[in-house]
């Protein structure tokens, strides 16, 4: 059992951990799955939020929601990809992390995802937390105890 000095950490504010939201790609409600598949392609991210004019969060697109999307009995129907709209086919039922959260939720909900989205009080979308800061700062605790 690893006993940590102090358990403060864990109640530190995410704020200072996120990727802020003007680096992080996404598309929006209305764009195509042609679209949405460029972004991922070439930002080779796994997956994108999707938000509507007003920037608020509305869900994720990844890739293999678009493949199944375009997925024939006989073949990959590619050229359906500009007829589908994101909003039909992103994923909505997913962990949000409030921008007030402590690190403890952060840490819980991470370990079964890559990333959180990072919304406000109005769903504004503000940012992403990783999985990998989350380990980053779990490390530093950790290292801590050697000293």
């Amino acid at each position: 059992m690893i006993s940590l000095p102090s358990r403060d950490f864990l109640d530190t504010p995410i704020e200072e951990f996120i990727i802020s939201s003007e680096k992080v790609a996404h598309v929006q409600i209305g764009n195509s799955a042609e679209h949405a598949l460029l972004v991922l392609t070439k930002t080779g991210y796994s997956a994108i939020p999707v938000l509507d004019p007003k920037y608020r969060f509305r869900g994720l697109i990844n890739a293999q929601r678009i493949t199944d999307a375009i997925l024939g009995l006989d073949h990959i129907e590619y050229e359906r990809l500009p007829d589908i709209k994101v909003d039909d086919i992103m994923e909505k039922n997913l962990p949000l992390i409030h921008i007030n959260e402590r690190f403890q939720r952060a840490l819980d909900l991470l370990i079964d995802q890559n990333f959180l989205c990072v919304v406000d009080d109005d769903d504004q979308f503000m940012g992403i937390l990783t999985r990998r800061v989350i380990l980053k700062q779990l490390k530093k605790q950790i290292y801590q105890l050697k000293k």
